[in-house]
Protein backbone atom coordinates (compact mmCIF):
# COMPACT_ATOMS: atom_id res chain seq x y z
CA UNK A 1 0.00 0.00 0.00
CA UNK A 2 2.75 2.43 0.94
CA UNK A 3 4.66 1.43 -2.19
CA UNK A 4 1.80 2.57 -4.42
CA UNK A 5 1.42 5.80 -2.47
CA UNK A 6 5.15 6.51 -2.71
CA UNK A 7 5.12 5.72 -6.45
CA UNK A 8 2.12 8.00 -7.10
CA UNK A 9 3.56 10.78 -4.97
CA UNK A 10 6.87 10.45 -6.81
CA UNK A 11 5.12 10.98 -10.16
CA UNK A 12 3.39 14.07 -8.80
CA UNK A 13 6.68 15.49 -7.52
CA UNK A 14 8.44 14.76 -10.82
CA UNK A 15 5.72 16.55 -12.77
CA UNK A 16 5.85 19.46 -10.34
CA UNK A 17 9.63 19.79 -10.57
CA UNK A 18 9.77 19.72 -14.36
CA UNK A 19 6.72 21.93 -14.86
CA UNK A 20 5.00 22.36 -18.19
CA UNK A 21 6.98 22.13 -21.39
CA UNK A 22 8.39 25.56 -22.21
CA UNK A 23 7.69 25.10 -25.93
CA UNK A 24 4.06 24.17 -25.39
CA UNK A 25 1.34 26.86 -25.29
CA UNK A 26 -0.59 25.95 -22.13
CA UNK A 27 -2.94 28.93 -22.27
CA UNK A 28 -6.49 28.04 -23.17
CA UNK A 29 -8.19 29.98 -25.93
CA UNK A 30 -11.85 30.89 -25.97
CA UNK A 31 -14.00 30.46 -29.05
CA UNK A 32 -13.95 34.17 -29.92
CA UNK A 33 -10.13 34.28 -29.87
CA UNK A 34 -10.09 31.19 -32.06
CA UNK A 35 -12.63 32.67 -34.48
CA UNK A 36 -10.77 35.98 -34.74
CA UNK A 37 -7.44 34.25 -35.35
CA UNK A 38 -9.02 31.83 -37.83
CA UNK A 39 -10.72 34.53 -39.90
CA UNK A 40 -7.72 36.89 -39.81
CA UNK A 41 -5.39 34.08 -40.91
CA UNK A 42 -7.78 33.14 -43.70
CA UNK A 43 -7.92 36.75 -44.88
CA UNK A 44 -4.10 36.83 -44.91
CA UNK A 45 -3.96 33.43 -46.68
CA UNK A 46 -1.88 31.93 -43.85
CA UNK A 47 -2.85 28.24 -43.81
CA UNK A 48 -0.51 27.41 -40.92
CA UNK A 49 -2.24 29.92 -38.62
CA UNK A 50 -5.66 28.78 -39.87
CA UNK A 51 -4.81 25.21 -38.86
CA UNK A 52 -3.45 26.35 -35.51
CA UNK A 53 -6.54 28.40 -34.64
CA UNK A 54 -8.82 25.57 -35.79
CA UNK A 55 -7.19 23.32 -33.19
CA UNK A 56 -7.88 25.64 -30.26
CA UNK A 57 -11.58 24.80 -29.93
CA UNK A 58 -14.04 22.23 -31.23
CA UNK A 59 -15.29 22.60 -34.81
CA UNK A 60 -18.76 23.46 -33.50
CA UNK A 61 -17.42 26.20 -31.25
CA UNK A 62 -15.28 27.59 -34.07
CA UNK A 63 -18.30 27.64 -36.38
CA UNK A 64 -20.32 29.52 -33.77
CA UNK A 65 -17.49 32.01 -33.22
CA UNK A 66 -17.01 32.64 -36.94
CA UNK A 67 -20.77 33.15 -37.34
CA UNK A 68 -20.82 35.61 -34.44
CA UNK A 69 -17.84 37.48 -35.89
CA UNK A 70 -19.52 37.67 -39.31
CA UNK A 71 -22.74 39.01 -37.79
CA UNK A 72 -20.91 41.66 -35.80
CA UNK A 73 -18.80 42.68 -38.81
CA UNK A 74 -21.84 43.02 -41.08
CA UNK A 75 -23.71 45.06 -38.47
CA UNK A 76 -20.72 47.37 -37.93
CA UNK A 77 -20.23 47.85 -41.66
CA UNK A 78 -23.96 48.43 -42.20
CA UNK A 79 -23.94 51.17 -39.56
CA UNK A 80 -20.85 52.72 -41.12
CA UNK A 81 -22.41 52.68 -44.59
CA UNK A 82 -25.88 53.59 -43.33
CA UNK A 83 -27.32 50.56 -45.13
CA UNK A 84 -29.20 47.48 -44.02
CA UNK A 85 -27.21 44.43 -42.88
CA UNK A 86 -28.86 42.41 -45.67
CA UNK A 87 -27.64 44.88 -48.33
CA UNK A 88 -24.12 44.87 -46.90
CA UNK A 89 -23.97 41.07 -46.65
CA UNK A 90 -25.11 40.64 -50.25
CA UNK A 91 -22.64 43.29 -51.41
CA UNK A 92 -19.74 41.62 -49.58
CA UNK A 93 -20.56 38.33 -51.28
CA UNK A 94 -20.96 39.95 -54.68
CA UNK A 95 -24.65 39.09 -54.94
CA UNK A 96 -27.13 41.33 -56.77
CA UNK A 97 -29.37 43.56 -54.70
CA UNK A 98 -32.53 41.82 -53.58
Amino acid sequence: MFGRFRQSWGKVLDAWRTGPDADQDTRTHNLFEAAAAYVAAGAEDDQERVDEAAGWVSPEALSFGVNELACRAVIALARERDESPRTVARDLLGLPAA
